[in-house]
Order: structure tokens, then sequence, then C-alpha cells
């Protein structure tokens, strides 16, 4: 009962930017709502709704004028506030869900300045699932030195690798006292925001009472500014992949500090072979490597 309670205020929480039409056309499936994934809103098109692996498309078809209003609910009335996250292509609201933006891309410089015309919004619903990471921390722990030994885990986008990255943070710096696991100060680099979903300096995901967050900051940069000024004890980032991550992960271990990271591929042979990662390799500094299956069970497939 509190499950199915926590899932519909995830829902309610995403409703408060619809129109009053709109949400009571979308109340209409609330026997559904508590396995709702995404809102996807196209301009001039019937809004659809994804539950688990089914797709219902609503009568109503939204006008470019209410695109605009959700989206002005979303900034707060100030869109300008918010243009660094729409030149991202997302926004993190209340409540750690993300809302895509696609409209008209402005570059300047070889860079995005702005979305305008926006033509659509994608509400995906964020849900924390706690426990889910009980399995990966059973092969990465490292007990006798209180943390973890140098890790990544692998899967194709959709897996759930975010998910358990999430809940395996908050193990780690709360502590599993079932095991003699002593929490541990963690340092996250949010780069997109999806770890802890910050909405205005707060993180909508729990994340441990040890851990220490910087988002909207690229991952390298981030690395090396918790290292200098947190003292964490394990660095966690996810989806790594470019030179400048491999750098900051290398700085990382010379500085006594322990990773946990995450990486696109369907096998090892994915992430030895590919070009910037296997340096990792090279260095030997990656330990352990966890795939997640299309089942989402977990399969140790590097243990060093």
């Amino acid at each position: 009962m509190e499950e199915t309670r926590e899932k519909l205020n995830k829902e309610n929480e995403i409703l408060e930017y619809f129109p009053s039409a709109i949400k009571q056309t979308i109340l209409t499936y609330n026997s559904k709502l508590e396995y709702l994934e995404e809102i996807r809103v196209r301009t001039n098109r019937n809004i659809i709704l994804k539950i688990g692996q089914e797709e219902i498309e609503l009568s109503y078809k939204i006008s470019s004028k209410e695109v605009l209003e959700i989206l002005q609910k979303i900034c707060d009335n100030s869109i300008y506030t918010y243009q660094n996250q729409i030149c991202n292509g997302f926004i993190t609201i209340k409540g750690g869900h993300r809302v895509g933006v696609t409209g008209n891309v402005v570059f300047k410089e070889g860079q995005v300045i702005n979305i305008s015309h926006i033509y659509s919004l994608n509400f995906r619903v964020a849900r924390q699932i706690l426990g889910c990471s009980k399995e990966l921390l059973n092969y990465i722990l490292n007990i006798k030195d209180n943390t973890i030994y140098n890790t990544i885990i692998v899967s194709p986008p959709g897996r759930g690798k975010t998910t358990i990255l999430r809940d395996a943070v908050r193990n780690l710096s709360n502590g599993i006292n079932s095991i003699g696991f002593k929490g541990v100060n963690v340092g996250v680099v949010d780069e997109r925001g999806e770890i802890a979903a910050m909405y205005k300096g707060i993180p909508q995901n729990d994340l441990g009472k040890r851990t220490d967050i910087l988002d909207n900051v690229s991952k390298n940069i981030g690395m090396k500014m918790l290292i200098r000024s947190m003292n964490p004890k394990i660095i966690v980032a996810d989806e790594i992949g470019t030179k400048e991550d491999i750098e900051a992960i290398n700085y990382a271990v010379c500085s006594g500090v322990n990773g946990l990271f995450t990486a696109h591929g369907n096998t090892l042979n994915d992430i030895i072979n590919n070009p910037i990662l296997k340096i990792l390799f090279n260095l030997k500094i990656i330990k352990k490597i966890v795939l997640i299956e299309k089942d989402r069970s977990l399969k140790l497939i590097f243990n060093q």
C-alpha cells in the first residue's frame, strides 16, 4: 500500500505542470498511472502515455500555446533562468523527474545557446529502487579495507545502470551494518543530473548521508574538484568515455581514491576494444567489470 501511494505521488508531482484539461484527461487512466514511465507531448499531436510496455494515445491534441504554458510552469515562469538546462536538452524538476526538450536548436561558435520554438516535451518519471544494488555490492565491496574495488558497470542504454549506481552510492555512503561495512565519504560527479537529480540545490534522490555532489560539470573537472576539496574515499561518475575522464580517474587512483563508474557496452570485448576505455586496462586500474544482462541480472565479467 505504501509503495503504491509513493508511486502515485510521483505521477501527481508531474501532473501539476499540466493545464487542468490535460490533467483530467490523463487521470482517466488513474488505475494504471502507478506504472507510468513517460508522458510525451508534441505540438499539434495527441499526447502519448508510456505505461510499462504499453503506449496509450490520448484523444487530447495539444497546441503550441499549451506546450509553452507547460514549459513556463516547469521553469517557474522564468525560462531564461533555466537556459543552461534547456541547452542540454532537458530540465530536472522537483521529484527528480526529467523533462526532455526539442525544438529549433540555435548554435553559436559550435555551442548550443538556445532551443527555440519548442516542439515537444518528454516527461520521464523518476523512481528510486532501494535495495537494487545488493548483488552488485557483493561483487565489488572490499570489506577488509572498507572500500570498493575499482569497478565499471556495463550495459546498453535502458537496462538500469544509473538506477543501480544510485542505490550503490546510497549504501556506500550510509554503511551496511549487516556485513560490517562502515559508511564512507562518496563524491558524485553528476554531469547530466541523472544520479542525484538536483533541484534548486537539493538532491531529489537519496544518495546517503556522507555523499557530496557536483552537478552540471564535466566528469573530468568534477572528479578533480571533489578530490581536492571534499576528501572522498570513493568517487562516482556515470557513462565515462573520454580521454579526459580517464585522466581524471587515473588522478583519483593516484590520490588514493577508489572509483565506481558506468559505461555503455554489451560484452567485455566492447570495453577492452574501446580505444579510450582500454587505457584503463593498460594502466591496470579497473579490478571488476559487472555486466547488466538483458533480463536485468548481473554478471561479473572481469575480475582481477
